[in-house]
């Protein structure tokens, strides 16, 4: 990994990046199996002079890692990287990052699939309903990459897409309702509605949730488990906003009638992993 070019990589875009190298982190279970996030990944940090981008890596891995700029855009401040990081077979697993700037600060993506481009890197973040959307619409690129066109409203990795004769139970509109990714900074919508999804129960010992037969059965065969401070919680329903939409880091929208919303496809990536920094 060559520190000095990829500083000189980020400084086109105006970005600051810093290598940390860090000691191996040694597991029971021995180095082959150990967390790949242990070995390389990327963070979002400030300092007394701004944001800037860190790379952390383990001293033991840091010659292996292959790092190829595919493309960069200083007007438009984003850049794309790949990592090439050897697996245990001695294989390079190829993990994308969408570096740049959105609104008002820094961010890091990871970026599903074998994009080479930074368009078509944020073209792969995009849930499949939005790209409809925008080809149903006759958007051009341009106008794609903005963060309101007639197919969408975007506001970080949340998309919102206007829903025709939306049906909406009134009464079951939350107000003031947070939306947010695993660790990340809540959005805040004034109009919310939830429908559908699967019920599962979430507790301090099991934080991934399980389905109601599962905690049935858990319960049964455990009766202790009762007390674990169960909460139960909806996945995957669909979600419609409406209202202005709140975030310390992005302008402030207003949406003007019910919109589906969508997060983008970041999490679908294994790269995701690497990715220290939460929106």
């Amino acid at each position: 990994m060559n520190a000095d070019l990829m500083e000189k990589h980020f400084a086109r875009m105006g970005a600051r990046m810093k290598l940390v190298r860090h000691e191996p982190v040694l597991q029971p279970w021995g180095w082959n199996r150990r967390s790949f996030v242990d070995r390389f990944s990327v963070d979002i940090e400030r300092d007394r002079r701004g944001e800037h981008f860190v790379f952390n890596v383990s001293t033991d891995v840091e010659d292996l890692l292959e790092v190829d700029l595919l493309q960069v855009q200083p007007k438009e401040r984003h850049l794309l990287l790949m990592v090439k990081d050897p697996d245990v077979e001695g294989k390079l697993v190829k993990d994308r990052f969408l570096c740049g700037h959105d609104e008002r600060e820094w961010f890091v993506a990871a970026v599903p699939g074998a994009v080479s481009t930074v368009a078509s890197a944020m073209e792969s973040l995009k849930p499949e309903v939005v790209r409809e959307m925008q080809a149903r619409e006759g958007l051009n690129q341009k106008q794609r990459n903005r963060r309101r066109n007639s197919a969408f409203r975007r506001q970080g990795e949340w998309f919102f897409v206007p829903v025709l004769d939306a049906f909406v139970n009134e009464d079951a509109v939350l107000q003031h309702e947070p939306i947010a990714r695993s660790g990340g900074k809540p959005h805040f919508v004034q109009y919310l509605y939830r429908e559908g999804g699967q019920t599962i129960y979430v507790s301090p010992q099991r934080p991934e949730g399980v389905s109601v037969v599962e905690h049935e059965r858990l319960i049964q065969s455990r009766p202790k488990a009762k007390g674990w401070a169960w909460r139960m919680q909806r996945i995957n329903p669909r979600v419609l906003a409406r209202g202005e939409v709140r975030h310390p880091d992005h302008k402030t929208i207003t949406l003007h009638g019910w919109h589906e919303v969508l997060m983008n496809r970041e999490n679908q990536s294994r790269t995701m992993q690497r990715v220290a920094f939460i929106d």
